[in-house]
């Protein structure tokens, strides 16, 4: 794995680091307090946290929820929805059923901007040890990496896509395509595909993106709205590329699938977590953010998953085997999300975009 940039939506600049100085990180820093046994915990029985299915509600759990349950004897209900307008629909009545908000940072940004998370509690949340330690109200969890993903056995090399300007040109690459209905990643790569150089990327050139888009609107054949499509829509044979995650695509393949997806050209974003004001179950939704930083959970997270941790102590964790996987942020050919940037565009442009998909 190469790290180059860490994007520190904390600021409006970017965190540089790199994989040396995760490989020689000091002694290991607890990410989080002791959490104390079943026996001990007075706080509410269980929390709900946002997902996003498929493997990843697997591997969650499996990582995450139930272990932290294990430990502490709070519930987890993990709920396949991370739509923000809804959170914050919930946070302005006051009537908050999500305790966690697990989502990419144009969501978790947007909402600090709108003042719907909890300050995080810092006797029980220790960001001390995190490569991207976040913000005042969210923490980075890990990073991951986004692509072209395609069925090998349907297509031989040189017949794919392997970057987005090629994702773009259907009559070299002739195919049904799928990408995801949401704004942010989408102008990125829309730029890209139109030439522009991803370290040029910000500020985005919003116009020219949309005018890249319609190029390319005619040849999708679906814009995915759960995370799970962009690799069943290949696997089903309903469509032919999709962009998609490697952490979708790696679990797949192993599990036996036909698929695969480029590294010639990725997007590199972060994974954040965040509890939503009005939430009851404040403090057991605080020892779970700290439970997930935790070093031996971000680094069987990544080795099931192919997410890069967060934590400078799990980076040493992570097997060789998965780290030729995880995102590249040396590549000049791939594209790092600016999440601060995305604070204070996300919504306005989320708005336009879902009204230029229905013309």
């Amino acid at each position: 794995m190469k790290t180059k940039q860490w994007n520190d939506p904390s600021t409006t600049r970017m965190t540089s680091t790199s994989r040396r100085h995760f490989l020689k990180a000091g002694a290991a820093v607890c990410a989080g307090v002791a959490l104390g046994d079943a026996s001990t915990v007075h706080a509410a029985q269980s929390i709900t946290v946002t997902c996003w299915g498929g493997d990843y509600e697997k591997n969650v759990r499996a990582c995450f929820a139930d272990p932290f349950t294990k430990e502490t004897g709070i519930g987890v209900n993990l709920v396949n929805n991370a739509d923000l307008t809804k959170m914050k629909v919930q946070v302005q009545n006051k009537n908050v059923s999500w305790d966690v908000f697990d989502s990419v940072g144009p969501h978790i940004l947007s909402g600090s901007k709108d003042g719907i998370w909890e300050p995080l509690d810092r006797n029980i949340v220790n960001t001390s040890d995190l490569l991207a330690p976040g913000g005042a109200d969210y923490v980075g969890t890990y990073l991951f990496a986004a692509g072209i993903a395609f069925d090998p056995k349907r297509f031989a090399p040189g017949k794919y896509p392997k970057n987005f300007k090629e994702f773009w040109d259907v009559q070299r690459f002739p195919g049904r395509r799928a990408l995801r209905p949401r704004v942010s990643e989408m102008l990125e790569i829309a730029l890209v595909a139109d030439g522009v150089e991803p370290s040029k990327l910000y500020p985005l050139d919003v116009e020219r993106a949309f005018r890249s888009l319609e190029k390319i609107k005619p040849g999708v054949r679906k814009w995915t709205e759960t995370t799970p499509e962009t690799i069943s829509l290949v696997l089903n044979n309903e469509v032919d590329f999709s962009y998609s995650f490697v952490t979708r695509v790696m679990p797949s393949r192993q599990a036996g699938n036909s698929i695969d997806i480029s590294l010639t050209q990725t997007v590199n974003a972060i994974e954040y977590l965040a509890v939503p004001k009005y939430s009851k179950n404040r403090e057991a939704a605080m020892k779970y953010l700290a439970f997930v930083l935790r070093p031996d959970r971000q680094a069987d997270f990544a080795n099931r998953m192919f997410f890069s941790p967060n934590s400078r102590t799990a980076q040493p964790m992570v097997a060789e085997a998965t780290k030729k996987y995880l995102p590249n942020m040396d590549s000049p050919n791939n594209i790092i999300i600016n999440d601060a940037w995305w604070a204070d565009h996300f919504e306005t442009l989320q708005k336009r975009f879902t009204a230029w998909l229905l013309v």
